[in-house]
């Protein structure tokens, strides 16, 4: 299995390469030169197979001989053991053919657990393996922070450093940034939004001098391995309604993209998806770029569904990559051009989108009246992210197709907005019960790269 760059000019990797590597060296983006698929009765036998087990169907082809199948399988052990669910990723019925896709069960309360978890003991088998030490550098709009620094911390070949919008993340994922005490995990708060902490990372990646001499690796939805992780729990809720006998759609509240991408590559796999769904806040660049086909950034507007305040979405590269027939040199070409301001996605490329993904958008007063909404009709209490997925699912659903929404993030993450709309304030489990009470290490930082990489610099084990 051989991985390319999104824009044609890198190193031709393997999976391990692509994982430790994250940024193609051309700017670009890891995907797999060829997507493997499953035949419908390789699917159909995921049915009553657990959590684990599909995962290792899932993502062992794309695994290449980077791990034998005994070390994978125990990665994926380790990954898995500290949820709290034993399904991992449980299904709840909202209404008549509409589910709910439970992915907080997680040791941080949300759904990039499932990818960093996995992602953490990948890093550590291999680098193990190999004796080298790497700097992992990551941005977060909150629960990719929170889930890297869980996964990380206090593992002997790695330092992480995340770079958080100061004042812009809930009470809770900021406290699970800031609360851990070992010594190789570090949260910065910078001076700005998300979009200016994913832009400095990238910037660390592409200063080639600075990324060679701290060995750094990513772990933002940037990494191959992070999207693939994602992909499995589109099957196991997929098989669990019915899936390969009969398609299944899926709505997913998204801000950078790397959650549905995942659904698109489950749908390439051979999973029987009819739609997938793209749910935008009022940060709604993803569901206009599908409409009008523009994809220009007007500022983020910050709101009570925080992971989703962004304007500049990496993973939308790869679905470009894919909707422009894999041309590398056109999709540089919108990134050049989305540094001047933006960018038009041609005719041919748009229809090649729409084929795939359906959009819309729930504004603020509609994300608190939906929470609302559901807590009195089914009695669930749902964080604002996945408030957001709900509302703009209900607008897509079909006669005798099953919709899933993916909820996100635990409702106690965002305890405000959901005491606002409901009037209960949402507890943390009681392994978080004294998260208010631990001290909080954070260092605050400007939003100018040579600083934070000076910073970088002074703090990494040798």
């Amino acid at each position: 299995m051989r991985y390319i760059s999104t824009r044609g000019q890198a190193p031709v990797l393997s999976f391990e390469e692509a994982m430790l590597t994250g940024l193609a060296r051309d700017g670009g983006l890891y995907l797999p030169e060829t997507i493997p698929t499953l035949t419908a009765a390789e699917i159909a036998a995921m049915a009553g197979q657990s959590y684990e087990e599909v995962a290792f169907r899932v993502m062992w082809p794309f695994i290449g001989d980077t791990f034998t199948e005994a070390e994978f399988r125990g990665i994926i052990a380790r990954a898995y053991q500290g949820f709290g669910h034993a399904a991992r990723a449980p299904l709840v019925q909202l209404d008549q053919g509409h589910f709910l896709l439970e992915l907080f069960h997680g040791p941080t309360l949300a759904f990039k657990d499932f990818a960093m978890q996995l992602i953490g003991q990948l890093f550590q088998a291999a680098l193990a393996r190999s004796g080298k030490r790497v700097t992992i550098v990551g941005a977060t709009s909150g629960d990719t922070g929170s889930a890297a620094i869980e996964a990380f911390r206090g593992l002997d070949a790695v330092d992480v450093f995340i770079l958080y919008p100061h004042g812009r993340v809930s009470d809770v994922q900021r406290r699970q940034m800031t609360t851990p005490s070992e010594a190789n995990v570090h949260a910065l708060a910078i001076d700005g939004h998300f979009d200016d902490a994913q832009a400095r990372v990238k910037d660390m990646f592409n200063d080639f001098a600075f990324r060679d001499g701290v060995r750094l690796a990513g772990v933002n939805s940037i990494n191959w391995a992070r999207v693939l992780a994602q992909v499995v729990y589109y099957f196991t809720s997929a098989v669990a309604l019915g899936a390969p006998h009969r398609k299944v759609s899926f709505t997913v509240p998204t801000g950078n993209f790397g959650d549905v991408f995942a659904g698109f590559i489950a749908k390439k796999m051979g999973l029987p998806i009819d739609r997938l769904v793209v749910a935008t806040n009022q940060n709604d660049i993803l569901h206009r770029c599908l409409q009008s086909a523009q994809y220009v950034p007007d500022g983020v507007i910050p709101s009570i569904s925080p992971s989703m305040d962004i304007q500049v979405s990496s993973n939308f590269e790869r679905a470009l990559y894919y909707a422009y027939d894999c041309d590398g040199g056109a999709v540089a070409q919108l990134m050049d051009d989305l540094k001047g301001g933006g960018f038009s996605v041609s005719q041919g490329a748009l229809q090649a989108l729409r084929e795939s993904f359906d959009s819309g958008r729930c504004d603020e007063a509609d994300t608190q009246a939906t929470i609302t909404r559901l807590r009195a009709s089914t009695g669930e209490v749902l964080c604002p992210h996945t408030a957001v997925g709900v509302k703009v699912a209900e607008e897509h659903l079909q006669p005798g197709v099953p919709m899933i929404t993916l909820a996100t993030a635990h409702p106690a993450k965002f305890p405000q907005a959901v005491e606002a709309a409901t009037g209960l304030h949402p507890a943390l489990p009681p392994r978080m019960a004294d998260l208010f009470d631990r001290p909080e290490r954070v260092t605050p930082v400007a939003n100018d790269l040579a600083a934070i990489e000076t910073l970088i610099s002074g703090r990494i084990t040798a």
